[in-house]
């Protein structure tokens, strides 16, 4: 666990800002600190799935990785010049937690792949009129929350009623979601982390 990492984890605002700032002065790549930010993340992500941290812990720690990843965000835009491919992203209906997604989006732009975020609670309706406007060949799905995996369920079955299923590969993630889940929703892929997720998605594109 490195010094930035652990400070997410332990909710150090100052310190995790603090040393972005001193890693990007000493010449570190702005893709490889932003990763130990994600590893801070996952660690807080662990404490309050075993209850250590609360929910109010959690949102903090997203707006820790929010504010301490802030000067590597111009960065690492230049760093991805060519585009790899399309992803439609969203966080699915009746679930308005962001985090997880925003850190896929962060790792997913700064690897060349254009992202599409819809945002929070997005509707079946708002993913098959993305995918059909955008084009994409990745649909990423994310969810806190365990009553939202039947919202994801119904995207799932709505793109594949718009004749579009064929079209794109389905990457799922989220606190509780796991292999099961991807299995009883419908999607292609399980993504533990933002890391595997990115991963997947080049491989889909054929890059990984």
């Amino acid at each position: 666990m490195t010094d930035l990492a652990q400070a997410l984890g332990d909710l150090d605002e100052a310190m995790a800002v603090a040393l972005v700032e001193e890693k990007l002065a000493r010449g570190l790549e702005p893709l490889a600190i932003l990763q130990e930010l994600q590893l801070g993340m996952n660690l807080v992500g662990e404490r309050f799935e075993s209850g250590e941290y609360y929910l109010s812990e959690l949102i903090y720690g997203a707006d820790i990785f929010q504010k301490a990843s802030a000067p590597l965000q111009e960065l690492l835009q230049g760093q991805a010049q060519e585009k790899l491919g399309t992803l439609v992203l969203g966080t699915v209906k009746n679930d308005i937690h962001d985090f997880g997604k925003n850190i896929v989006a962060t790792l997913m732009r700064a690897n060349g792949i254009e992202v599409v975020d819809l945002g929070v609670d997005v509707d079946w309706a708002a993913f098959v009129q993305a995918i059909k406007e955008h084009q994409p060949q990745l649909v990423g799905m994310s969810c806190l929350l365990t009553t939202a995996f039947d919202a994801m369920k119904e995207t799932i079955q709505a793109i594949e009623a718009a004749g579009l299923r064929d079209k794109v590969t389905i990457l799922v993630g989220g606190g509780p979601v796991d292999e099961n889940t991807r299995e009883y929703v419908g999607a292609d892929r399980y993504c533990r982390t933002a890391q595997d997720g990115v991963s997947a998605a080049k491989q889909v594109l054929g890059v990984g």
